[in-house]
């Protein structure tokens, strides 16, 4: 018996978080549900304004879909070995085919990149009929594109500034100037292909043209395996985790802009931390924190290129003066990411407001002085001392955090309450003028040393008497607080006290107690953040805990809340940003880098802790 193919449930269309794959260029993605169906996806950027979003809202958001007519049993898929192309297996009663996805990949594709989505579909046994339809919404779904055809078996697509072209090996019909609809059948051995590219809408010629041949693309298809094995190739990953960490690093590696070297923390927007609520955010945007999470990772890999990437992103956007630092920055460096809501749009599993643009990048957030001095540390420590123009802009940094560290802030989460004296921020704080004096050191730079050392001594004091609750023996969230964070659990990560501190052994115990809603899945915190609806448990905290656990040397310990954390991945590796602790579901912007890279880290630690 078989059965039609159906991308929605009864009265809940949207398929789970966990349903999707990515794919991408290091310039944008798609998102490829489970029944071949791209539901997401900018075209021009990753924080450009979408072409396919019906993740946001099923019946105006616009997908491109290529499933058989009908399927005899539920689609199969992985990844290619080493790389981003996702290989998706349909069977139906007369056949099976597989349907390849990527982004394709070419050398010297940073500064003159296909910006193709390329989908071939290819028999391998008997006969199966498939139906392809292209319903494009530029703009977030505001705007249905004109359709034209271009002589044989090639179509545009124009909307304002949007436009795609379609070149496929299928006649399609044209459906009210606005969609593309085919039913096609492929037999074994048999290649079908649709390739989608950004275009300018000027440059269109409204001539018939013909298609390139057919081989260009099984070329491309090739070409693209080739250049992810060639990048997996250059890391050194070893250990029992060692598949599943570069799986992390490729996602990594797909949400680098490589233009520029601007990481964005994960590629979408408003996917719901809490169903039916407001915490919503556009996480297409490159954070400084995460960043430099990520570089580290990465560098711990064998991936050394992106680190110096992302540090000079970071001068380049910050104008080489701590005036014009901010938390985050849009990938091509711009610093208004105003926020705003999309009403038109109802929200995934309608959990709105669907947000663009990011409100924080306008908050204090003084942990960000210490990501980037460990990263110069860091690089320093590669080999690369900072040159002249680099080691000004980071005095201006330290000079910044020197006189800053007792403003309160909205710390790593990036509260919209009133900011407090968190006390992440204020170790970051500290780490800042602690990497600089040994920058200052080993660099043999002039900087002003006494007064820097009297600012890192009184900061620390502070935070050992006003940030620690000697009663319960543990840090806290503020000063003030009684409640702990599980960003606390990244002080001994920059070396602010020891992993084996008493202090910390003490943190590490408080923060399950109070955090821990089963088997080592965090929350980020408890109390009053001024949203509503309550958010599900963070997964790079569990990811921390297990590091932490791994260099206390209480291995078994650390293995369990990594394997549980590991497991949430969906059936191809990804990480969402957080996990509803009831019944497994993710939640959050999806695949998410703070998870990602928390789980190499995790790896790394274990993986040396169990030699």
């Amino acid at each position: 018996m078989t059965k039609r193919v159906k991308n929605q449930t009864a009265g809940d269309p949207y398929p789970p978080i966990g349903d999707y794959a990515m794919i991408g260029d290091c310039h944008s993605v798609a998102l490829v549900s489970r029944t071949g169906s791209i539901d997401w996806s900018c075209p021009r950027r990753f924080d450009a304004g979408s072409a396919f979003a019906r993740i946001l809202d099923w019946e105006h958001g616009g997908y491109y879909s290529i499933a058989p007519t009908e399927m005899s049993e539920p689609p199969t898929r992985a990844y290619i070995h080493n790389t981003m192309v996702l290989a998706t297996t349909f069977r139906s009663s007369e056949g099976e085919c597989v349907l390849y996805d990527c982004c394709t990949m070419r050398r010297g594709g940073a500064e003159n990149p296909r910006r193709e989505l390329l989908r071939i579909v290819e028999g391998v046994r008997g006969r199966v009929e498939l139906r392809v339809h292209l319903a494009a919404r530029f703009d977030y779904g505001a705007v249905k594109p004109w359709i034209r055809r271009h002589g044989h078996r090639l179509y545009s697509a124009i909307g304002g500034d949007d436009a795609l072209v379609l070149c496929t090996d299928v006649e399609c019909d044209l459906i009210d100037d606005h969609d593309l609809d085919a039913v096609f059948t492929v037999g074994e051995g048999d290649r079908v292909r649709f390739a989608i590219s950004n275009a300018e809408p000027a440059k269109i010629d409204p001539r018939p043209a013909d298609p390139p041949p057919a081989s260009k693309f099984d070329a491309r298809l090739e070409d693209t395996i080739k250049w992810w094995q060639r990048w997996c190739g250059q890391g050194d990953i070893q250990g029992p985790y060692a598949e599943a960490c570069m799986r992390s690093a490729m996602v990594l590696k797909t949400l680098t802009n490589a233009p520029t070297g601007a990481i964005v923390a994960a590629p979408t927007t408003s996917l719901p931390e809490s169903l039916g609520h407001a915490r919503n955010w556009d996480y297409r945007f490159s954070w400084i924190r995460d960043s430099q999470f990520t570089v580290r990772s990465m560098r711990e890999l064998g991936f050394e290129k992106e680190a110096d990437g992302f540090r000079r992103f970071v001068e380049r956007s910050a104008a080489g003066s701590v005036e014009n630092l901010q938390i985050m920055f849009g990938v091509g460096g711009e610093r208004r990411l105003v926020e705003l809501e999309l009403p038109h749009l109802e929200g995934y599993k309608r959990s709105a407001p669907v947000r663009i643009g990011n409100a924080a990048a306008d908050q204090l957030q003084l942990d960000v002085y210490g990501y980037l001095l460990d990263l110069a540390w860091e690089w320093h420590r590669m080999g690369s001392s900072p040159d002249d123009d680099y080691w000004r802009f980071l005095v201006t940094l330290v000079d910044a955090a020197a006189e800053r560290w007792k403003e309160p802030d909205s710390g790593i989460w990036e509260m919209r309450g009133e900011p407090r004296h968190f006390v992440h921020s204020k170790a970051m704080c500290w780490v800042t003028l602690d990497r600089a004096l040994m920058l200052a050191d080993e660099s043999l730079r002039r900087a002003p040393t006494k007064r820097w050392k009297a600012a890192r001594d009184e900061l620390r004091h502070e935070v050992e008497t006003k940030g620690f609750d000697p009663k319960r023996n543990t840090f806290v969230q503020s000063y003030g607080s009684e409640e702990v964070d599980a960003s606390l659990l990244l002080l001994p990560n920059f070396g602010f006290v020891d992993w084996d501190d008493p202090r910390m052994i003490g943190t590490v115990d408080a923060v399950r107690e109070d955090l821990d809603l089963g088997g080592g899945l965090l929350r980020r915190y408890v109390g009053e953040d001024s949203l509503s609806g309550e958010e599900g448990t963070f997964l790079a905290c569990s990811f921390w805990l297990a590091e932490c656990l791994a260099n206390q040397d209480r291995i078994d310990e650390a293995r369990e809340v990594f394997e549980k954390a590991a497991g949430t991945a969906n059936d191809l590796g990804l990480f969402a940003e957080e996990v509803n602790a009831k019944d497994g579901s993710l939640l959050g912007n999806f695949p998410q880098g703070i998870s990602h890279f928390s789980h190499v880290a995790a790896a790394v630690a274990l993986t040396a802790k169990s030699e």
